[in-house]
């Protein structure tokens, strides 16, 4: 089984850390000065799908990239029946310790996907701790369900399925999981190819769901999202709590970007202070459209450097 050291290295000029977490360990690499940035991946990815964009973040900000819990070389704690222990709130405490264990009480979190779920939750969490968040292609999870229908259902089949109760996707998924990971990454892709990743990048992605434990615990993750992840939205939304930290959503032209709804009308009611773009790319923009992502996040970013 392929492991963090024996897979290829994508930030070479980044340091490899295994950090303390609210549950084992979480997996870094970390790189550059400034003001401390975190950032976070989707699903079915790793890490490694910041390495067009960390170099370039890494010369105005300290940089951590992680692996979420269950991911990529991250622990893979045991899952519990309420699916509480993959729940965002679970996940975003071990960005909490991690970041504490390195010296950062506040910081900004730069989220695709799952990795976004687990930023805008600590933000609703620990408003106190985030600087400035910016979210990739994503609606809050409980609006997902909520607005689900005979389309969004088949463009997005992958929240049921994986949500199913143990052991039918992982049985699935474990039957040939490297067809399963590249179906699924160049369905999202706007060009429906895989030409968009760096071969490197997809030796990591196909590592990941060659791992039984890591595939059931990715399952975990999206049973939690159809659970208790939808609660604590619901829960939220009814209290009216919104995000305060200044927000950044961008959003795939051919992705999220393909919904009936404009995703800042959506996200203005969870925000307090919120703005956003299209990027032209489908789900995975940091690697479809690595160029037109950074501009975008830069100068956004930089303003909360400028006022620590």
């Amino acid at each position: 089984m392929s492991t963090a050291t024996d897979l290829p290295d994508l930030f070479p000029s980044f340091q490899s850390a295994r950090l303390p977490a609210a549950s084992g360990e979480v997996f870094a690499r970390i790189g550059g000065a400034g003001a401390p940035l975190v950032l976070l991946h989707g699903y079915p990815q790793t890490h490694v799908c910041w390495h067009r964009v960390a170099q370039e973040l890494a010369r105005e900000f300290a940089v951590v990239v992680m692996d979420l819990r269950g991911y990529g070389a991250s622990s893979v704690p045991e899952p519990d029946p309420e699916h509480r222990t993959y729940s965002k709130r679970a996940m975003a405490e071990d960005l909490i310790v991690a970041m504490r264990a390195l010296g950062h009480e506040r910081f900004s979190i730069m989220g695709h996907d799952r990795g976004a779920r687990v930023a805008y939750r600590l933000a609703l969490d620990h408003p106190e701790q985030i600087d400035r968040l910016v979210l990739l292609d994503i609606l809050p999870t409980s609006e997902v369900w909520a607005h689900m229908n005979a389309q969004t259902a088949l463009k997005s089949y992958h929240w049921s399925f994986l949500a199913q109760p143990e052991p039918l996707p992982e049985t699935l998924i474990a039957a040939d999981p490297v067809y399963y990971v590249e179906h699924t990454l160049r369905s999202w892709t706007r060009e429906r190819t895989l030409d968009c990743f760096a071969p490197e990048a997809l030796t990591h992605y196909r590592a990941m769901l060659r791992a039984p434990e890591r595939i059931r615990a990715v399952c975990e993750d999206y049973r939690a999202g159809a659970t208790i992840d939808r609660q604590l939205d619901e829960a939220d939304r009814a209290a009216g709590r919104k995000i305060i930290a200044p927000t950044l959503v961008l959003w795939g032209t051919d992705y999220v970007g393909r919904g009936n709804s404009d995703p800042l009308d959506i996200w203005r009611n969870w925000c307090a202070n919120v703005r956003g773009e299209a990027i032209v790319s489908g789900h995975f923009l940091a690697e479809e459209n690595p160029e037109a992502t950074l501009n975008a996040v830069l100068p956004f970013l930089k303003q909360a450097s400028e006022t620590r």
